[in-house]
């Protein structure tokens, strides 16, 4: 294990300690048919149960599983940073621990990153309960607004290291967006169909409350993407339409005034307010302009400072 395995298979784990023993057994099994060199990387993130102590013991057994942990429940996003730092391969794996994912399915994912793809996603085949709407919604919305044509976002992947150090992903929740955020940089993006099995033991994580945070979530990824390099296409555009709104309501308020000899205040105040807002905007997104040209000269900087694309740190 002194030489760097081709691939780091990263798995999360939180209060999972039914499923642990079974999980790096199925790991053990597709390693042994697989050939290539891997490591299991798994993260746990505080749990309460006794999946530390159960990964624990799983280490001592089985060479290639690499064990780290959380003193606290961090959340999903931490634990992958975590488990991409301690990882040495070359592909990532992001793989969870509740066993609804089968490791027999990774071949595939690698094969296709052999194949010149930089990201893999998995294509969940198979129903779970009331969250197939949800992510159903949340994909079809992903693939309207971004463009993107996987089927899957929030599934199992494999993506190569350059990913991670390219696209630092730093805020809670926004691994999620990571295929999206590599297809914008120009990555290859493509998909394998992975079978999902029901959850046998343990809870699942998933709770209502993060139906309106992904979507807003959502919306945020699309800014950043859409907006940040070029702020004055959404600055300049309120600016454009508040602009016209007030020279629109200026004419009517002209047209009552000479034409019919009437005169209506509150008009004026919008046609002020309007131009106001409009100015306002305009000025804002030279603002933010400058702000994204210095951005981008500190990234450039950086990178011929640190002779690579960036970090996860």
């Amino acid at each position: 294990m002194n030489q760097a395995p081709k691939v780091s298979i990263v798995v999360p784990a939180y209060n999972e300690e039914e499923n642990i023993p079974l999980l790096v057994e199925k790991f053990a099994e597709m390693l042994n048919d697989s050939g290539f060199s891997a490591e299991v990387v798994l993260v746990d993130d505080g749990s309460t149960d006794e999946t530390l102590a159960r990964a624990r013991k799983c280490q001592k057994e089985y060479p290639f599983l690499k064990v780290v942990s959380h003193p606290t429940n961090r959340g999903l996003t931490d634990a992958l940073l975590t488990g991409f730092k301690n990882a040495r391969g070359e592909i990532f794996v992001f793989w969870p621990a509740d066993l609804q994912y089968m490791p027999e399915d990774i071949p595939k994912l690698i094969q296709k990153t052999d194949q010149g793809f930089d990201v893999v996603c998995g294509w969940k085949q198979g129903g779970y309960g009331t969250k197939t709407f949800v992510s159903f919604v949340y994909n079809t919305l992903s693939r309207w607004i971004f463009g993107i044509k996987v089927h899957d976002l929030n599934s199992v992947k494999a993506f190569k290291r350059e990913i991670v150090e390219e696209i630092p992903v730093l805020r809670k929740d926004w691994h999620r967006y990571m295929v999206v955020m590599a297809k914008e940089k120009g990555f290859k993006i493509d998909e394998v169909r992975v079978k999902l099995y029901p959850r046998q033991h343990g809870k699942s994580k998933f709770g209502l409350w993060r139906i309106p945070i992904g979507f807003l979530d959502l919306l945020s990824v699309k800014f950043q993407i859409s907006f940040m390099k070029k702020p004055m296409l959404l600055f300049g555009s309120l600016g454009i339409i508040l602009i016209l709104i007030g020279f629109l309501a200026g004419v009517v308020a002209l047209y009552l005034r000479i034409f019919l000899d009437q005169g209506y205040r509150p008009l004026l105040y919008l046609v002020l307010l309007c131009m106001v807002l409009g100015v306002s905007f305009f000025g804002l997104g030279f603002l933010a302009e400058a702000i994204a040209g210095l951005k981008e000269e500190i990234h450039l900087l950086k990178g011929k400072g640190n002779g690579s694309k960036g970090s996860i740190e």
